[in-house]
């Protein structure tokens, strides 16, 4: 398992763990890696936290973006793991236009297979395809279509706060 698919799979379930307790995004990592850290890779471990700190600055426009998307389904019916992985796979739709779409879907789904329903991987696909278009990431290279954030402003920083730090 790549360190990229086990710090998402750790993001999911710090992610869970807000939404369940209420819990901020800091207080997730640190009770996460408190418990199951201990022979956590660097690399997966600097990804999970980047990715469950993005999704708690940006989780309004997230789940706008996902209520769009999601055709007779409004955001607090779903199911919190499809609510999760869903988050997670329209915050790197939207601020990481690195990442090539169909690396997004595919995870989103893998993710919804292991923790969802039956039926969750169809949905998040279905609803992660219709959110790539509306942001512009047509799937044909690792940038981000248009260029534009789901405000259709352009996507600057990585959606956390501390997006405008300086690099020594």
């Amino acid at each position: 398992m790549g360190a990229r698919h086990s710090g998402r799979e750790a993001a999911l379930q710090m992610l869970f763990q807000m939404e369940a307790s209420g819990a901020s995004a800091d207080q997730a990592i640190e009770l996460f890696w408190r418990n199951f850290g201990a022979d956590a890779d660097p690399e997966s471990r600097a990804f999970a936290e980047d990715a469950v700190q993005g999704v708690g600055a940006t989780k309004e426009a997230l789940d706008k973006l996902i209520g769009e998307a999601s055709a007779h389904w409004r955001i607090e019916r779903m199911a919190r793991v499809d609510r999760n992985v869903l988050r997670l796979g329209v915050w790197e739709l939207a601020y990481r236009p690195g990442v090539p779409r169909a690396v997004v879907l595919d995870e989103a789904v893998e993710l919804a297979k292991a923790y969802g329903t039956e039926e969750s991987s169809a949905f998040v696909n279905g609803v992660l395809n219709r959110t790539a278009e509306t942001l512009g990431r047509d799937g044909t290279s690792a940038e981000g279509g248009d260029g534009t954030s789901a405000e259709g402003g352009v996507v600057k920083g990585d959606g956390k706060d501390n997006d405008h730090k300086e690099q020594a």
